[in-house]
């Protein structure tokens, strides 16, 4: 049984008929397109009355990717600044590390000019820690008897002396600096030729010159070098430089105070010279030849002589 509409609905051509004559209209389109492109000014048009409807339409998937780009985004500028927050700190370190070794570089190349200079042997040593005894200023080092190191030789830097040798083990020794309490060394006034002893004052870091005289020719200002008269110090190393000069008419003694040339509490490298005590030397007895017999002997008086 047919379908078709009730007489009363049923009006034009049948469907069939607007079926054929869309499909031709479609295909001379196509041809018109194709041929003359008749058709993009057309579509041209409909893109423009259509872009905001596009632009609406995918709205809410841009909004999508524009938040999670912004969260993914956000983490990676975490993780980026913790990683250069933990490069910044090695780095810190490094160039406090490398500052540490360029001071030290320094150091040493100044304490070989220094032993150059010198034309004495030394021997380089590094400080391994304090002693214990905390009223005393002494030092241990790193070099013993196996290295030449011998009580009472003295111990400088690239600037001036430190100290001296006090006692000493086959792979360490230790050194009595300057300023301790119990140390004296004589000194002589480079400016004047005055001469002194330089007797340190414990935990202050600084010396004295005790039993000077209120009138001696001393200045503040004054550089201290080592005398050489004591047989320990060589001459001419520096020592310390004069700070405080007060004399009173009333005191017989002036107060001098004086401040370490040297670096006794900054430097950890050291130069200890190798020097010995001058011992006498004892003369040989003459030798006996037979011209020899024959001639008088000092304190002997020529055959024939009366005594």
């Amino acid at each position: 049984m047919e379908y078709s509409p009730p007489p009363l609905f049923k009006q034009g051509a049948s469907a069939r008929a607007k079926m054929m004559f869309f499909a031709l209209i479609a295909v001379g389109l196509l041809m018109a397109d194709s041929r003359l492109g008749a058709l993009g000014t057309m579509r041209r048009a409909v893109a423009v009355v259509l872009y905001p409807l596009q632009s609406a339409a995918i709205l809410p998937r841009d909004a999508f990717f524009a938040v999670t780009d912004y969260f993914s985004t956000l983490n990676t500028l975490h993780a980026e600044s913790r990683r250069m927050r933990e490069h910044q700190l090695i780095n810190a370190q490094q160039l406090q590390q490398s500052r540490q070794l360029l001071a030290e570089n320094a150091h040493l190349r100044e304490l070989l000019s220094a032993s150059e200079r010198m034309g004495v042997r030394s021997v380089m040593s590094e400080i391994l820690y304090d002693a214990r005894d905390p009223f005393s200023r002494k030092v241990i080092l790193d070099r013993g008897s196996s290295h030449g190191i011998e009580p009472g030789q003295p111990v400088i830097d690239h600037q001036g002396v430190i100290g001296q040798v006090t006692r000493v083990f086959p792979f360490t020794s230790e050194a009595t600096l300057l300023t301790d309490k119990d140390h004296a060394i004589p000194v002589q006034v480079l400016r004047s030729g005055v001469r002194s002893v330089a007797y340190g004052r414990g935990q202050s870091g600084t010396l004295e010159l005790r039993f000077m005289a209120s009138n001696a020719d001393i200045q503040k200002g004054d550089v201290l070098m080592t005398s050489g008269i004591d047989g320990v110090y060589p001459p001419g190393l520096a020592v310390a430089t004069v700070t405080a000069v007060e004399s009173k008419t009333a005191d017989a003694f002036a107060r001098i105070s004086c401040l370490p040339t040297g670096g006794v509490s900054r430097n950890r490298q050291l130069l200890v010279l190798l020097t010995e005590p001058k011992a006498m030397v004892p003369i040989p007895p003459p030798v006996e030849t037979p011209e020899s017999k024959l001639k008088p002997r000092a304190g002997q008086k020529e055959s024939g002589e009366s005594p």
